[in-house]
């Protein structure tokens, strides 16, 4: 198997109707088991070819696509609303959507399962996709719908062109696609894909170089909030720092170090995957204890003993551009700027400090007892910064925590841009 003959039909080809049938002919070729034709465009890519055989060992029907059962509307809303790639669509839609839309393309972004969290473009395209089950929660991983580029990318790690009868279904012979993989830039995690995909004769030889690009891009956006969020912690985290005797470290929620005091800084220290405050051994540093900062924790290093928690809240509602909370702890004061979402979750929660059920948050917020998914979603990253502050079963203020909610002068002022029925009601009073 060669990598540049078939590269050379698929970019230099003014006929793609025998672009495909050369494709189609080295496919049958490689199924059977048999050499592929001696044409000089007509052995598979390696790439292609070692999919094709993946396929073929995972038992894959090369005749027609297999029909799954799509995530659920719940399950496919947890999946956006914690994947990092959130983040950067923006950058995904303005480097690609306006040109696949008018090329007659659809723009899809998966996560490192090959599961579709976004599809959009062209809107007749997107209906030709429905039919192939092409839509938002499929999984279109190799071992379920052979090669094609997303599925291919997340094996191959590298930005892959799948066109034609390259696919190795044959109902998706008439589709051309390419994907590029998007990786984590702090730790070379990989987090998904983002691909271009339409009918075959909307292909166009730049493509593939196109999605590189922005891929790249996105991976340069995700690289700045990166280093954004660590200053943000810098600045949170050295007044305390500065006044903590013994060794400390200040980390954000991945383990990145945004600061030290009595040691030799790291770059990063290995927390657990849902950290909280408390007693907490670590590698390397033995006993510790976490206490939460906005955007990260402080590590007391050598301490078995948990410093006492929070004892005091001001949840600030009073603004009409803002909302902000300030938490009083053991080593002193430091505030948070709130998105609206968090403001209005905690202003709920600061008039019912009996608690409230992800349930009655849903209604309190969305009016839709079954929105529960977001709003568990959504107190996972409040207690990202307020661990320690927050309790749940039900969800509130941690016992023995103190709060004060400063109001607006007048109740028709407060959360000005909040639509939730919680904030409604108490606007009439």
């Amino acid at each position: 198997m060669s990598e540049t003959p078939i590269n050379q039909a698929v970019w230099s080809s003014q006929d793609i109707r025998e672009t495909a049938r050369r494709l189609a002919s080295a496919r049958e070729a490689a199924l059977s088991g048999e050499p592929p034709p001696d044409g000089p465009f007509d052995a598979p890519r390696q790439v292609i070819g070692e999919s094709w055989l993946r396929a073929l060992g995972s038992g894959v029907d090369p005749d027609r696509d297999s029909r799954q059962r799509l995530l659920s509307v719940a399950e496919l809303e947890h999946r956006r609303q914690n994947s990092q790639l959130t983040t950067v669509l923006p950058v995904l839609n303005d480097g690609l959507l306006a040109t696949s839309d008018a090329a007659q393309q659809i723009m899809v972004v998966t996560d490192a399962e090959g599961r579709l969290l976004w599809r959009e473009g062209c809107a007749p395209v997107r209906r030709m996709a429905d039919r192939l089950g092409f839509d938002k929660g499929a999984d279109w991983t190799e071992g379920v719908v052979g090669t094609n580029a997303i599925g291919t990318a997340l094996v191959a790690r590298r930005p892959v062109l799948v066109h034609s009868a390259e696919h190795f279904v044959r109902t998706h012979h008439q589709w051309t696609c390419a994907a590029a993989p998007l990786h984590d830039p702090r730790d070379g995690r990989l987090l998904g894909t983002v691909d271009i995909s339409g009918p075959a004769h909307t292909f166009h030889p730049t493509t593939l170089s196109l999605v590189s690009a922005v891929a790249r891009l996105a991976e340069g956006e995700l690289r700045t909030r990166h280093h954004l969020s660590l200053e943000r912690l810098r600045s949170s985290a050295a007044p305390i720092l500065a006044r903590i005797g013994g060794r400390a470290l200040a980390a954000d929620a991945n383990g990145w170090i945004a600061g030290v005091t009595g040691m030799t800084p790291p770059d990063r220290v290995a927390l657990p995957k849902a950290p909280e405050a408390g007693p907490l051994w670590l590698p390397r540093y033995g006993m510790c204890t976490l206490e939460p900062l906005p955007g990260g924790w402080l590590i007391r290093v050598g301490r078995q003993d948990p410093a006492p928690g929070p004892s005091r809240v001001l949840l600030d509602v009073s603004g009409r551009d803002g909302a902000s909370i300030t938490v009083t702890g053991p080593v002193g004061d430091w505030s948070h700027e709130l998105t609206p979402r968090h403001a209005e979750l905690l202003f709920v929660l600061a008039v019912h400090p009996e608690g409230r059920s992800a349930a009655e948050l849903a209604r309190d917020l969305f009016g839709d007892g079954g929105r529960t998914v977001t709003v568990r979603a959504e107190l996972s990253r409040l207690r990202q910064n307020l661990a320690g502050v927050l309790a749940h079963r039900p969800y509130r203020f941690a016992d023995g925590v103190q709060v004060e909610l400063r109001l607006p002068d007048r109740p028709m002022q407060l959360l000005p841009q909040s639509s939730a029925p919680a904030v409604a009601a108490a606007r009439r009073g």
